[in-house]
């Protein structure tokens, strides 16, 4: 639209409306989708990602690359939304995610240029998506209690194959499945649940990978405050402070009118009997371990080296609003209650068994063991450098993301390709019963789904035709011949390259993994789809801009 029909509509923009839209979107999506295409699977690629001020970061997770850059076009955006929503709902599988609702997104543009009104596709799409998460429940997936004792450590490695640490998946899995069972705990509604928050984890340069290890216990990346401290406590009580242990200053503004000089060090005396006094109220309720986010002057750790505490500064928040849940501890942000007066009741303490430090490389760590609500573990990480100590962290954490659902929804479905063809052959049947103009969109969304085969086939260097084509056939086979019913779990061997059943070869993924994965995806190219119109809106001129537009008028 011309700025002259605009400023005459009383639009202050631009306008793109029709077919220009549909395109534009289209385009957007696929450029995102063809970033991380590279990077799926076991074969997949690393991207570089470098920001103006020249730090970098090398990843293959799609989250944190669609993260990482800087996007404007709004359905680009929604793309990154997906991925971020898969992550923070699954903790695996975002760069399929992006991928297919791309895919899905292109087939209904070409719908839309054969004359197939948008109203129509999205019917059919949500058709489809209905009945292939239908198909998915009831012939797809595998009960847990069904398989052998290694499905988790195999759902583990599976995660873990297109990672950094693929190549030591099998020191990793164990880690990981050790460390997932041991926060298992029940919820008010009496179901088991496995909180990935309650494994913290840690990285430690020095060493080589195989060297992380898995400690029983929440560990800090903390030290105690003087090395005269103990180092360990047992029958730990933990005071939590979200304050300074060090001398107190007056705030700005308040003044003191003082008739002599002796009362200048009288002042300075009270203002480090103050903290003492603290210090000798948490002593006193039976803290004999303190940690605090603030600092620990070094004049007040005498008190606490003579009592025989176990202090630490400068923690986390976080990491002490999780040892307050594990402890029943409180975080004390103020000693003073209603009265003003100041006060440490024994029931704000945590409880622990036993609270020491323990030494990795060159780094020492708090370790606290045998926590009063539920138990920890912390993952200890070695590596070589940062950049690869924070792929590992991210790698670690997709795993045992895909581990407690996996466990929480005692369900896995067969990687490699295969539900997705699986899938594609059933809606490809289906399709043909719908006797409307839904057909095609089922049609499409059906071809749609082989995106995530052919682009595994490709990142291995395989021929995505014929080793798809070979996949079809045995799901075909499956889906029609009874004594064939096994075949369903037949997926792609990038190794070999030959498909076999993904079942017995150990490559599981995590049931709702795949069903987040369609809905999401489904749900993306749905919402970019309904878009027939876009107002871009000018930014407001300045005052400046004005005048200069003036001054060249005349």
């Amino acid at each position: 639209m011309s700025a002259k029909r605009a400023a005459h509509l009383g639009i202050d923009g631009q306008r793109t409306s029709g077919e220009d839209i549909r395109t534009i979107n289209v385009t957007a999506a696929m450029t995102m989708a063809n970033i991380v295409k590279s990077s799926l699977g076991p074969m997949g690629l690393d991207k570089m990602l470098v920001d103006e001020m020249g730090e970098m970061l090398v990843t293959n997770d799609g989250a944190t690359i669609l993260k990482k850059l800087e996007v404007e076009h709004p359905a680009a955006k929604v793309l990154v939304d997906l991925a971020k929503l898969q992550d923070d709902e699954i903790g695996d599988g975002t760069t399929s995610v992006v991928i297919l609702a791309a895919e899905l997104l292109k087939r209904a543009n070409t719908l839309v240029q054969q004359k197939i009104h948008p109203t129509n596709i999205i019917a059919g799409y949500k058709i489809a998506a209905t009945e292939a998460l239908k198909f998915l429940k009831e012939q797809l997936t595998q009960k847990v209690s069904d398989l052998p004792k290694d499905c988790l450590t195999n759902i583990a490695k599976t995660s873990m194959a297109s990672k950094v640490i693929g190549s030591e998946c099998d020191h990793f899995a164990k880690i990981l499945v050790d460390g997932i069972n041991s926060v298992k705990t029940i919820d008010d509604m009496g179901n088991y649940v496995y909180p990935v928050s309650a494994i913290n984890i840690l990285k430690q340069h020095g060493k080589s990978s195989k060297e992380s290890t898995l400690v029983n216990g929440y560990a800090l990346n903390c030290t105690k405050a003087s090395q005269a401290m103990p180092t360990g406590v047992k029958n730990a009580k933990l005071a939590l402070l979200d304050m300074d242990l060090r001398p107190i200053k007056m705030k700005m503004g308040i003044q003191f009118l003082i008739n002599k000089p002796e009362a200048v060090e009288e002042i300075k005396a009270r203002e480090m009997d103050i903290t003492k006094e603290r210090i000798e109220k948490l002593i006193k309720a039976g803290a004999n371990v303190i940690l605090t986010t603030g600092g620990i002057d070094d004049t007040m750790l005498k008190y606490l080296v003579d009592a025989g505490v176990y202090g630490v500064r400068r923690c986390k928040k976080d990491d002490l609003v999780r040892i307050a849940k594990a402890t029943g501890g409180q975080v004390i942000t103020t000693l003073a209650d209603l009265t003003g007066e100041e006060v440490v009741e024994a029931s704000q303490l945590g409880t622990a068994e036993k609270v020491y430090e323990k030494r990795f490389a060159d780094d020492e760590c708090t370790i606290i063991e045998g926590t009063k609500n539920g138990t920890h573990a912390s993952v200890i990480l070695r590596g070589a450098n940062t950049y690869m100590l924070d792929e590992m962290h991210r790698s670690v954490h997709d795993s045992l993301c895909a581990l407690s659902r996996t466990l929480e929804a005692n369900a896995v479905v067969a990687g490699g390709g295969s539900v997705e063809t699986a899938l594609n052959t059933y809606l490809e049947a289906f399709a043909v019963s719908v006797g409307s103009r839904e057909q095609l969109a089922i049609a499409e969304f059906a071809q749609a789904l082989l995106v995530i085969p052919k682009c595994l086939c490709v990142n291995a260097a395989l021929d995505a035709t014929d080793l798809v084509a070979k996949l079809k056939v045995a799901h075909v086979q499956s889906q029609s011949k009874k004594e064939k019913a096994d075949q369903r779990f037949w997926g792609l061997d990038l190794m070999e390259g030959k498909v076999r059943n993904n079942i017995k070869a150990g490559v599981l993924e995590p049931a709702p993994s795949k069903s987040k994965s369609l809905r999401f995806a489904t749900e993306a190219a749905i919402t970019i789809l309904r878009i027939d119109d876009m107002f871009k809106i000018n930014k407001p001129e300045s005052e400046e801009d004005e005048m200069m537009k003036q001054k060249g008028m005349m």
